[in-house]
C-alpha cells in the first residue's frame, strides 16, 4: 500500500495558509501516515466507517489543536485509505501457499 499524502488545494486557502502550504502539507501528511500505520497495526475487524473515523481522530490527535480544528479532509479519500487498510488486513489472514 502506498503511503497516503495530503495535498491542499491552493484555491481553497487564505493568503496565510497559501504561504505555509508546503510545511502544512508535510505536517498533515505525517500525521495521516502515522494514523494509518497505527490503525493498520491495531485493526481488528472494525467496519469501514469505524476505520475511517479512527483515521480522522488519530490524524487530528497528531496535530496542533489549531491545525486539527481546521483540518477538513476529503472524506471519500480518507475512506479510500481505510479501504486499503481493511483489504490488506484481509489478505494478511489468508493461508500462505507452501
Amino acid at each position: 500500500m502506498a503511503e497516503p499524502q495530503v495535498t491542499l488545494d491552493p484555491n481553497s486557502l487564505n493568503p496565510v495558509e497559501e504561504k505555509l502550504r508546503g510545511p502544512l502539507q508535510e505536517q498533515l501528511t505525517s500525521a495521516l501516515q502515522a494514523a494509518a500505520e497505527q490503525t493498520r497495526k491495531t485493526y481488528a475487524g472494525e467496519d469501514l466507517d469505524q476505520v475511517t473515523e479512527t483515521l480522522l481522530e488519530r490524524t487530528k490527535s497528531g496535530l496542533h489543536h489549531d491545525i486539527a480544528d481546521g483540518f477538513r479532509p476529503d472524506l471519500s479519500q480518507l475512506r479510500h485509505v481505510a479501504e486499503q487498510i481493511v483489504a490488506n488486513a484481509d489478505t494478511r489472514d489468508l493461508p500462505r501457499p507452501r
